[in-house]
């Protein structure tokens, strides 16, 4: 547990950071704790893959993508959680964003959470992987070197002038609401009492859209960071792939991104983040036709949990801050055209050029895997609210777990943090062939015991 800050302590950290212990309204030492809010465009240019090739390039830019997150600063090192509207970022690109991160808000990649939004009108980040196809002069391409090499560039300047800005922080805040016709489990039971699994973002069909919703997690949750009673910033929360349309070259946040912006207009001072929850098998399918007339439908669904979040909340003292991590294995699938010499050969000789994508993602995970790289759960602990971010598409499974291991406190678990591993879904979904695992899941079955065993111990452990 956090002690009060000594003058020592203060001036120690004053100098990690870069910043002056002398601010406005300081009496004698600084406040406890403080939070830098930060916010960069990274909007891909014209021409950029989207979704690492699997859907057509960027043809227009409908509305800008961004990163959004807060730096929080107190004993220790800082802590940096960050959103960022893009599909996927994976491998050598999400230790660079963690690393870059790290250094501009003078703390350590360990206590870096960044996840992806997941909106498929938007870039996959993977370095290795765009390596591997030029060098074997493929037909493919996931992203550009250089556009990322800049991006991550200015994400981190950002940081450094969001510090220099940091208001102090006395209370957190918990509220939540339910989102109403969103989500919906692309798994249903076909006319043969069957499993299916093909209600997808955008699904035409009536008589699939007709089924049940299945296992979702109806609750946008939402945890703010409060200066006495004035908000800060509200970091908000939900499990749903973030996709209306998608597939044309429109860029865009999608519905998501429209909601996050209405409720930045309606609290101009107080940074709205959002970030999608494990939601690998959860879809807006049974809701969502795929029209273009949709998105401001869904968007405004969204909105209205997030103000109802916003009503609802409940401020509470911000005394501690704990910071956990558990690393961890999850093994590479080695089955049939996951082998890394299936995998090679995949990437010189597909027809398909997302088809040499897929391979060079695979391999790059390979190579990460293989030579021992491991990941981690991290875990922002305030005592009565919790946030732990998890890997690639994980299963909605995940994220109801590590609500009932933290039965009493106001638990928020993101999705799509390190996005190496694909889906990462359940030994059930394995069993039932679920088609989703056909291709963008790299991890082997038997992984739900391992991440079960890492969110148990990160999320039940002793401070």
């Amino acid at each position: 547990m956090n002690h009060p800050c000594t003058r020592r302590q203060a001036l120690r950290w004053a100098a990690a950071v870069g910043g002056s212990l002398v601010a406005p309204g300081w009496a004698v030492d600084p406040p406890r704790f403080r939070l830098a809010p930060f916010s960069a465009d990274v909007t891909i240019p014209v021409g950029h893959p989207c979704m690492a090739g699997g859907i057509a390039p960027a043809r227009e830019i409908v509305d800008p993508l961004f990163v959004h997150g807060f730096v929080l600063l107190g004993e220790g090192l800082p802590l940096v959680v960050a959103a960022v509207d893009w599909c996927e970022i994976r491998n050598d690109a999400y230790e660079q964003w963690r690393l870059q991160l790290a250094k501009a808000a003078g703390t350590v990649p360990a206590r870096v959470l960044v996840s992806s939004v997941h909106q498929h009108d938007a870039p996959v980040a993977d370095l290795e992987a765009e390596r591997l196809l030029r060098t074997h002069k493929a037909a493919g391409s996931i992203c550009d070197l250089e556009f990322h090499e800049r991006t991550v560039a200015r994400v981190a300047r950002a940081i450094q002038d969001a510090l220099a800005h940091a208001r102090p922080v006395s209370h957190y805040g918990v509220g939540q609401a339910k989102v109403e016709k969103v989500a919906s489990n692309r798994r249903y039971l076909g006319p043969d009492g069957k499993p299916r699994f093909n209600r997808m973002s955008a699904t035409r069909d009536p008589a699939i859209r007709d089924q049940p919703e299945g296992l979702i997690d109806p609750w946008l949750k939402t945890l703010s960071f409060w200066d006495g009673d004035r908000p800060v910033a509200a970091l908000s929360c939900y499990a749903t792939h973030p996709m209306s349309y998608y597939g044309q070259g429109g860029v865009s946040a999608d519905f998501v991104g429209l909601a996050r912006r209405r409720r930045q207009a309606d609290e101009p001072t107080v940074l709205q983040i959002y970030a999608s929850g494990c939601s690998g098998n959860v879809t807006a399918g049974k809701f969502n036709d795929g029209s273009p007339a949709q998105r401001p439908v869904l968007a405004e669904r969204i909105y209205q949990a997030m103000l109802a979040a916003w009503q609802a909340t409940r401020r509470h003292p911000l005394q501690r801050v704990v910071f956990r991590r558990v690393p961890y294995r999850l093994e590479p699938r080695n089955d049939a055209g996951f082998t890394v010499a299936d995998l090679q050969a995949a990437l010189t000789m597909h027809p398909r050029p997302f088809g040499q994508c897929l391979a060079a993602l695979g391999l790059s995970w390979r190579k990460r895997v293989d030579a021992g790289q491991q990941l981690d759960l991290p875990v922002l602990d305030l005592g009565g609210a919790v946030v732990c971010l998890l890997p690639g598409e994980a299963y909605v499974e995940y994220q109801l777990l590590a609500q009932r291991l933290r039965p009493d406190d106001f638990v928020i678990a993101l999705g799509y943090g390190e996005c190496a591993t694909g889906y990462v879904p359940t030994d059930q979904a394995f069993a039932e062939r679920d088609s989703n695992l056909r291709d963008w899941c790299w991890v082997a079955p038997g992984s739900e015991k391992i991440l079960t065993r890492a969110l148990e111990q990160a999320l039940r452990a002793s401070d």
